[in-house]
């Protein structure tokens, strides 16, 4: 196990802090460790597109659980975060997804985030991408990450994009182009019908550099602290504790919900929930665990007739097909095509995203299909509820207590409600309609109770936390526009959890975004 000092020291080497690792080590004269809790991503099923639910609750899952859910009848809901190198652009849906302009312009304007508007990020979205279809203006064809149209189409995904057309939808072949608004099929983080993860676009060809260390199963337990600076790490590996300096910086990279645990665990956090909890205060910063936000998705499922359906193409047949050309049915991503849409025509931008699936998936896809479906799942991208992160213990092994507060705000009910029934109509006319035979867990025309019911019973995470160490230039915020702490030097935080709000759309690339800014930050710097 590494000892000694670092000039950086990396806490995360998921979507975040894979790449920031890349890209400091890129400087021979730095020398950088990258702490990792989980460990390779090198199981098949990271590597098939379709096969990523498999990988929920088993190890490679930190498997959280939200608290009961006040406006989803007392449920709480079930959040998976991967458990090891490229985070969870190792066990996403590989939807490459930047969000609408508007998001980072309020990121700038709303919230006090200085160099975050739209013009300020779109060079680190083209630096990052080597899009096999489209280029400039609003693309990079030369980056790490590969994205690229998927190998493979199912007929009811493409026939919901020619519904969606006939319903009143703009065709929109670029989601991140000039215009978010239509529908369409999605570009994902493939590579030649493969996940191309951060782990494999950014810390593959970097792992051979001798200044970067990257170790793995490695959990690091608290930040060290001396005076009002960030001075280095300590982390549990094969039953030792281990402390490292840091000569630079901390980078903590562990996401919207490991990142606000380990800053309160090593006393930055609310002075008298830290206080709850015996651990000493370093920092009170109010804002350490607030503002999270998430997108909640509604699965709305039809039994089908006359079409295909991907779950019956998960054969051996099929993944001798995959290992040997990465085509056929197990490259698919599973949600395939979609749209972007408003509900209201005052809006600056949509506050609705359709991912479909041709086959049923609900419930995080834990039960397996016994018939022929299709689903269609609106997502509310535009949320206004907020909602916590708070400590259970000060023990690190435990898990925090995540309220996601869905819906606490009723505007975001009314919402989901108007684009529950928008997706209804779409669905059932155009040419996916004479393959949709009945509706699962609704009757043919649901009232609006019967579909308030609905969305109580089935909303599920999209798998977006953001928010929960918010940027931003007010009192409330964690850190500032270069993404330091407030009221400490030495330690940054560069993941998800820094977004001042969500964005409309995908959350995976906006994170590794947000790292390449970060590198970029801190080499501007020293």
């Amino acid at each position: 196990m590494p000892a000694g000092s670092f000039d950086h020291v990396v806490i995360g080497g998921g979507s975040a802090g894979a790449v920031l690792a890349s890209r400091l080590s890129e400087d021979p004269a730095r020398t950088v460790l990258l702490l990792e809790a989980g460990g390779e991503s090198d199981a098949d099923e990271v590597n098939i597109p379709l096969a990523f639910a498999s990988l929920f609750k088993t190890k490679w899952d930190w498997n959280y659980t939200t608290t009961e859910q006040k406006q989803l009848l007392g449920r709480r809901t079930y959040w998976p975060r991967m458990k090891a190198l490229g985070g969870c652009s190792s066990m996403n849906a590989m939807v490459y997804i930047r969000g609408n302009s508007a998001d980072y312009d309020s990121w700038r304007d709303a919230y006090g985030a200085a160099g975050w508007g739209y013009d300020d990020v779109l060079p680190y979205f083209i630096k990052a991408e080597a899009n096999t279809r489209l280029g400039a203006p609003f693309h990079g064809q030369h980056g790490p990450l590969h994205v690229e149209d998927r190998r493979v189409d199912q007929e009811p995904s493409t026939l919901f994009v020619e519904s969606a057309v006939s319903a009143g939808l703009k065709r929109n072949d670029d989601f991140n182009g000039a215009e978010q608004d239509g529908a369409g099929r999605y570009q994902v983080t493939c590579k030649g019908g493969r996940r191309w993860s951060t782990d494999r676009a950014y810390l593959g060809p970097a792992r051979a550099r001798s200044n970067l260390t990257v170790e793995t199963n490695a959990f690091v337990t608290s930040i060290v602290i001396e005076g009002e600076r960030a001075t280095g790490v300590r982390y549990r590996k094969d039953g030792r504790e281990v402390t490292v300096e840091a000569t630079k910086e901390v980078a903590l990279c562990g996401g919207a919900i490991n990142s606000p645990q380990l800053l309160m665990l090593s006393g930055i956090g609310p002075s008298a929930h830290l206080a709850e909890h015996g651990i000493d205060v370093k920092i009170d910063l109010s804002g350490v665990g607030q503002r999270l936000q998430d997108h909640p998705v509604i699965p709305l499922l039809w039994y089908t007739r006359g079409t295909t359906d991907i779950a019956e193409m998960s054969n051996v047949r099929n993944l001798v097909r995959w290992k040997a050309r990465g085509t056929g049915p197990l490259a698919s991503n599973i949600a395939e095509t979609g749209a972007f849409f408003r509900t209201s025509d005052d809006l600056v931008a949509p506050d609705i995203q359709i991912h479909t699936v041709p086959s049923g998936f609900y419930d995080n896809g834990f039960h397996e299909p016994t018939s022929r479906m299709f689903t269609a799942a609106p997502t509310l991208v535009a949320p206004t509820s907020r909602g916590t992160l708070r400590l259970r213990s000060a023990d690190p092994a435990w898990h925090p207590e995540i309220d996601a507060a869905y819906y606490d705000d009723t505007a975001d009910l009314d919402v989901m409600l108007a684009g529950v029934k928008r997706t209804l109509e779409i669905c059932t006319q155009g040419p996916l309609a004479k393959h949709l035979d009945r509706p699962w867990q609704l009757s043919s025309t649901p009232s609006d109770d019967e579909l308030i019911e609905h969305i109580r019973k089935w909303t599920q995470t999209l798998y977006h936390p953001v928010s929960t160490c918010a940027m931003g230039s007010g009192e409330d915020a964690v850190v500032d526009p270069e993404l330091k702490v407030r009221g400490i030097s030495g330690l940054r935080v560069v993941d998800a959890s820094v977004m001042p709000v969500v964005p409309r759309g995908n959350t995976n690339a906006p994170t590794i975004m947000v790292a390449e800014k970060a590198a970029d930050l801190i080499r501007s710097e020293s």
